[in-house]
């Protein structure tokens, strides 16, 4: 007699916790929209934190099917544990155990958070859609800050001196933008949708040019390489136009035979790769810990920097190895490392399959635009420290879109042979 009585009250706490399985996503939305800002920390810790805690309400209650079952869960557990084990030889223990949360469990959780919550086409493309809008937004911003407010001339290289949004970050935000552009409006109908594209395009195109840095020019060059079979079209334009912006821009100094020559001679990098190559000599297996403040050790690197031969060897040895392989080797070891390798060979059989076995145009088209976004985001990371911030949200946003990718594609055969294993 009583059972009527309760459908109002399971109708109302049931809407309750819909919206509460909505708001995931919007605040989600948030935190990737801000993630190229500076200066937003208190919008991104709330519109992580938010999400987090309404998620493990939810998952007490029993009230979402919250999954970690993907190809990456073994290979992130590995790295992780691996990454953990490391913090008891830890150089710098404390600051290896904020970092250690700061910089890879918490993008770990992003990862997730990504892939549970924007598994379906249509979220997919509100994604995309937010971070095409909110770079387009964040290059426009950046550059009339820049050169009007600063009134920096325009052959400086955008962000130049900018410890918050330096040249070699910049490119990794807008040259990611300007992919998902390109791929979006070979498909898209609507005019005024059109419009936002063909703007965002130029904006972030004009933007990752005038960084001026070879790891941004030899990515964005790569990653239309790998673009060009499936997009003759809208590449073949925006090639003349690119073409028209680096001649009238300053970047073209340094894309001459000669400058290039310059550029990829024995310089900073190679001179700092050498001096932390020597910290790994000293600690192969578990590194220095997680901590990156351990880079700020003078007498550690001093001591490394000695050892180097005259010609490599630094007048005062920089702060950071302005390299991802070389971070993670430095930080986790070797093993570390080759664990890190693991997770980008899984990612890598992950999007062949999707690309190949794609059940329809949605997924194989998609799965070669993440692959030439990831690939951008990589050529990056060989020449800047990436694995931190900014670029590193965007480094496991690119995993967490192939992994959706993989969700949404169940024919593939390394779907069916992980649902096997498992």
């Amino acid at each position: 007699m009583n059972e009527p009585s309760l459908l109002p009250l399971k109708t109302k706490y049931g809407r309750l916790f819909e919206s509460l399985n909505l708001c995931i996503p919007i605040l989600l939305g948030i935190f990737i929209f801000f993630n190229p800002f500076p200066y937003v920390t208190a919008i991104q810790e709330i519109s992580f934190y938010s999400p987090v805690l309404i998620l493990l309400i939810l998952i007490v209650l029993k009230r979402t099917d919250f999954s970690w079952r993907t190809p990456l869960s073994i290979p992130f557990l590995l790295f992780v544990l691996w990454s953990f084990c490391g913090l008891f030889f830890a150089l710098n223990k404390e600051n290896s155990i904020h970092d250690f949360y700061a910089h890879l469990l918490k993008y770990v959780i992003v990862f997730y958070l990504l892939f549970n919550f924007f598994k379906t086409k249509e979220r997919l493309l509100i994604l995309i859609w937010t971070i095409v809008v909110s770079t387009a937004i964040y290059s426009v911003w950046m550059m009339v800050y820049f050169y009007l407010i600063l009134g920096n001339p325009l052959s400086t290289k955008l962000g130049l001196f900018m410890d918050e949004i330096p040249s070699n970050l910049v490119g990794i935000s807008t040259l990611f933008a300007l992919l998902l552009s390109i791929y979006q409006l070979t498909k898209e109908k609507v005019v005024y949708r059109k419009i936002i594209l063909t703007i965002s395009l130029c904006a972030t195109a004009v933007a990752t040019l005038a960084t001026q840095t070879r790891g941004a020019i030899l990515a964005l060059f790569v990653s239309l390489f790998i673009s060009f079979p499936k997009n003759r079209k809208i590449l073949t334009v925006f090639f003349l136009f690119l073409a028209i912006a680096i001649f009238l821009m300053p970047v073209k100094d340094i894309l001459t035979p000669h400058a290039l020559m310059n550029r990829f001679r024995v310089g900073d990098r190679e001179k700092i790769w050498y001096c932390f190559g020597e910290i790994i000599k000293d600690h192969p297996i578990t590194g220095i810990g997680f901590g990156m403040q351990t880079y700020f050790d003078e007498n550690l690197l001093n001591n490394c920097n000695e050892r180097v031969p005259i010609e490599y060897r630094q007048d005062i040895p920089l702060k950071a190895p302005h390299n991802l392989v070389i971070d993670i080797a430095v930080r986790v070891g070797i093993v570390g490392l080759l664990l890190f390798f693991y997770i980008i060979f899984v990612l890598g059989r992950m999007s062949w399959q999707i690309i190949k076995s794609g059940k329809d145009d949605f997924i194989s088209h998609w799965g070669l635009c993440f692959v030439a976004a990831f690939v951008a985001v990589f050529i990056q990371g060989f020449l800047e420290n990436t694995m931190t911030g900014p670029p590193a949200i965007i480094f496991y946003t690119i995993m967490a879109m192939i992994t959706i990718l993989w969700h949404l594609n169940p024919e593939t055969d390394i779907k069916c042979r992980y649902d096997t294993d498992n």
